[in-house]
Parts: C-alpha cells; structure tokens; sequence
C-alpha cells in the first residue's frame, strides 16, 4: 500500500486505541489502588475526568520496564523533564516495588473497562482476534515500553487480553514515534513546542505539563527559530512541513500492525470506536487527547 493509505490506517488504528488504552491513567480504579500503596490520590481533574499524582503515574508506567531507574524511566517516557521523573521515581520506589504496582496498574485498567464497558462488550472476542495479528509481527528492538509490555503475562480474559495488547500497541507507537523525532534531530523541548502548535494549541500550554522551564522553553524556541522552523508565534511552512514529516515516520513504523490486518483494520477501528466513545462518556478518559487535536488542526 502507499504511504498515504498506510498513514491514514495507521492514525485511524491510534485514535480508537487511544481512550479505550490510555484509560489506564485517568482511571479511579487505578488511582484506588495507588492510594492504598502509599501515593497521594487524585488532586484534581479535566472536566471531571481524574488526572493521576506524577509519582504514582511515572513508577506504574515505567513498572512494565521492572524495577528501573528514574534516569530510564525518564529516557523511554522521553518527554518529560528528568529533574522532576528522576525524584518521583526515588519516591514510588520507596513506596513499593515494580510487580506490585505493576498489578495494581492491570487491575485497574482492566476494572475500569468492565465498569464502563461490562465483560464483554460488542465484539470483543473479534478485537482480541485482531489485536492478537495486530501485535503479532512487532519487534522489540529500540522499543522498551513495547518490550516491557511485551514481557508482562497475558491475562485469561478477553478484555484483559484487549487491555495487554492494546497497551503493546499505544507504546509501540510512543516508542516509534520517540525514534521518528530524535532521528530528525530534535530534543525534547523542541517537539514539544512543535507537536503542540501540530494539534492547534499554543505553544507552552500542554507541554507545560511536562515541567520543564521557561528558561528552557527559551532556549528550545530560539533554536527552533534559527533552523528556520517557527517564528515568534507558530510555524513557519518549513517546519509545519517537518513536524507532518515526524509524523508519517511514526505511521511507517507501524507498517508491520497495518500490513498484518489488511482491510480488517478498517473493521477493528469500527468496532473499538463506541468503546472509546464510552469510555469518554463515562469519564474514563479526557474529552480530546493527542490524536483527537491533530486531527481537528488538520480539519479532518
């Protein structure tokens, strides 16, 4: 297929993950089951959707990589500002060890999905059908929170197996999509500033939220601005044509998932997107994620 059509399925695959798979961080459940390991509990929310407390997000997160440091954790969520990662992973891990939280993170995931969805929803015996070819081809290589993913025990049912397998897809994407922008050259101050004026938000809004400075923001912007790729306010047409760039590198990655479903992709997207919408619905996960604002910046 050509790399228009594999871009569009890629993208179409990562919107109806995304709130049905990236539930796990606004979940009550989850949050629950943190507070009972010594974590602060949810401190606030977005719209009535539960926003988690840093610690307890990085070490559950990073939990499927084991027992790591703050410095790896930190590397493989790449994004965020070390010297804030760093110190709350010294805290979670004085607060409990990786297979705990680990589990406790499974289990919240998963109970929020029941909660929301029920057992088993429509068509979840076809989903976990397709998951299971979607993940199937993928390799680890580059990739560890695919690879931790990877390395955790399949659950026995057929949405915890949704679960598991949508979570090896999400961060197979994140972790392709790391290799795509460190490859042409940014860091991780740069990609945010660009992937936030990529989905129509100002910049310094919600990669604020990854705690970096304005110092550094600074720094990153007038760097930005001397290759030529932003101006004070925005892109210029160099680097809006760059930052799409990034993007079809991530969707080119996961040419071994969209190879593997074929035209099936088109009915996994189908059948996953009323979960997503209840998911939504339910407060299980914020009303526009990443995908969600690209696709509105790029009026589709």
């Amino acid at each position: 297929m050509d790399v228009q059509q594999l871009s569009s399925r890629a993208r179409a695959l990562g919107s109806a993950l995304e709130p049905v798979i990236g539930q796990v961080y606004f979940s009550p459940e989850c949050h629950a089951n943190y507070a009972a390991l010594g974590f602060d509990p949810s401190g606030a929310d977005a719209g009535g959707v539960a926003l988690p407390d840093g610690p307890a997000y990085f070490t559950s997160r990073g939990s499927v990589m084991g027992q790591v440091p703050g410095e790896l954790v930190a590397a493989a969520f790449a994004v965020f500002n070390p010297e804030v990662v760093v110190p709350c992973v010294q805290l979670g891990w004085s607060r409990t060890d990786a297979a705990t939280i680990c589990a406790a993170r499974d289990d919240g995931a998963i109970a929020q999905l029941r909660r929301i969805l029920g057992d088993a929803p429509e068509g979840i015996e076809r989903v976990d059908e397709l998951l299971a070819r979607a993940v199937a081809p993928l390799r680890p290589e580059g990739r560890p929170l695919f690879a931790g993913v990877l390395s955790q025990a399949m659950p026995d049912t057929a949405i915890g197996r949704v679960w598991r397998r949508g979570d090896m897809l999400r961060e197979y994407r994140g972790d392709s999509h790391t290799a795509a922008w460190i490859s042409a050259g940014f860091d991780a101050t740069e990609i945010g500033l660009m992937s936030e004026l990529y989905w129509g938000l100002p910049m310094r809004s919600y990669s604020r939220t990854r705690a970096w400075t304005d110092a550094q923001f600074d720094a990153a912007h007038e760097r930005l601005r001397a290759r030529g790729l932003l101006d004070d306010t925005g892109f210029t047409p160099a680097g809006r044509e760059a930052r799409e760039g990034i993007e079809v590198q991530t969707d080119l990655q996961m040419r071994p998932t969209i190879e593997a479903l074929g035209d099936d992709v088109d009915e996994l997207v189908a059948l996953m997107t009323p979960w997503g919408a209840a998911v939504r619905a339910g407060k299980g996960y914020l009303s526009a994620g990443p995908h969600d604002l690209a696709e509105q910046a790029a009026g589709r």
